[in-house]
């Protein structure tokens, strides 16, 4: 029976999520005995303390966030396996359980630039791994998209202070920056304090800003009034991995070894993001009306009612802005829901699309299958993580 110390803020969804995959891996052949430690403890104790309540508890393996200037040699030299959880910067000594962050921003860009914003942003921390290069993702994306010029960065934050922000700077930044603009922040906490800023500031989100955080912390992401659009990561498949590494690394302390290295999976739309970069506000009108409303049964003629536009008219301002007719544009984004519920949920397929307002199962698993290429069931069994069950 492996003995594995966890250490790491356990009031974050990311964590919850990564436990949960080691704890998937090890109930394939016998629960492991998986303790806990807050860094603050940690910090007060010190490595050598970690060193002493792990040989105390008999510990085989400590995974947690480190400082860079500790000492994780000495875990070695005690018999003890360590994997760093790459908090600030990544260590060369040990494996470190980190993520494609590049990959990331560019994730993040990518999804603006098809929306067609010319002015990007990116809020986040300085001198922190994986802010800096969710930035630098973000940036070449956009660089390469031709709107270098047009990018934005407020990183004046410092790590130690995550859980705060300096309002009042923040929104200055705001204030001055040209809108519309696409912000990326650097994970859904400050995601959240963006929107917070931007809601104090009187900044309408997302006609003027639109916003995306990183780690789709479900809880994070529905705090405020306007719910944060977030990219998911495949945390979960990431402890799946990192409790395979120790199990490897129990077995022969010798055996190869590598960074555990996590990877952008989709992007969770939701208010934040539901804008298109125009001036036309009855066109917003109608996109925040289709996104606040997509989980029931609509119709074009329901959109047309919340605009001052004849049908004939919207419809031809609409296609100009987002490149789709209006019941282009509601079906696949009624699809793109569909296709996240069979992903979140287990329900069947049938009360899934009832829950969207689609009496006709048939019809909508047709359309889904023309957009996707499967069956909503073949969808499901491809794309959820079945090596963790």
């Amino acid at each position: 029976m492996i003995r594995l110390l966890v250490i790491s803020d356990f009031t974050e969804s990311f964590t919850h999520k990564f436990l949960a995959g080691i704890v998937k891996y090890s109930r394939r052949k016998e629960q492991w005995v998986i303790r806990r430690m807050p860094p603050s403890y940690k910090a007060r104790i010190g490595i050598p303390g970690v060193i002493r309540v792990a040989k105390e508890w008999e510990m085989d393996a400590v995974v947690g966030q480190f400082e860079p200037t500790e000492d994780l040699g000495e875990f070695a030299r005690n018999g003890i396996i360590v994997i760093a959880q790459d908090f600030k910067k990544r260590f060369a000594s040990v494996p470190n359980v980190t993520a494609d962050y590049i990959g990331t921003g560019r994730m993040a860009a990518r999804f603006f630039i098809d929306r067609g914003f010319r002015n990007y942003g990116f809020f986040g921390f300085n001198d922190v791994c994986w802010s800096d290069e969710r930035c630098e993702g973000f940036r070449r994306e956009v660089e390469e998209a031709g709107f270098g010029d047009s990018f934005f960065v407020y990183n004046r934050q410092e790590i130690k202070t995550v859980w705060y922000y300096e309002r009042n700077r923040l929104r200055e930044w705001l204030t001055f920056i040209p809108k519309p603009i696409a912000i990326m922040a650097c994970d859904d906490n400050q995601g959240d304090n963006l929107i917070e800023a931007c809601h104090s500031a009187g900044i309408k989100i997302p006609e003027e800003v639109s916003v995306m955080g990183v780690d789709n912390d479900e809880m994070l992401c529905s705090l405020g009034s306007t719910t944060l659009s977030s990219i998911q990561v495949d945390i979960e498949e990431g402890g799946w991995r990192t409790a395979e590494l120790i199990e490897r690394l129990v077995a022969n302390p010798s055996a190869p070894v590598e960074d555990i290295v996590l990877k952008p999976v989709r992007i969770v739309s939701r208010m934040s993001t539901a804008a298109f970069a125009t001036g036309d506000q009855q066109i917003l009108k109608a996109l925040l009306f289709i996104q606040k409303n997509v989980e029931k049964k609509i119709s074009v003629k329901d959109v047309t009612g919340e605009v001052a536009l004849s049908r004939r008219l919207l419809e031809r301002r609409f296609k100009s802005v987002t490149g789709k007719t209006l019941y282009q544009y509601i079906s696949e984004l009624k699809l793109k829901h569909f296709a996240e519920m069979l992903l979140d949920t287990d329900d069947q397929v049938v009360n899934i699309a009832l829950a969207l307002g689609e009496s006709d199962t048939k019809s909508i698993s047709r359309r889904f299958k023309q957009i996707y290429g499967c069956s909503p069931n073949e969808w499901r069994a491809r794309n959820q993580k079945s090596n963790l069950v």
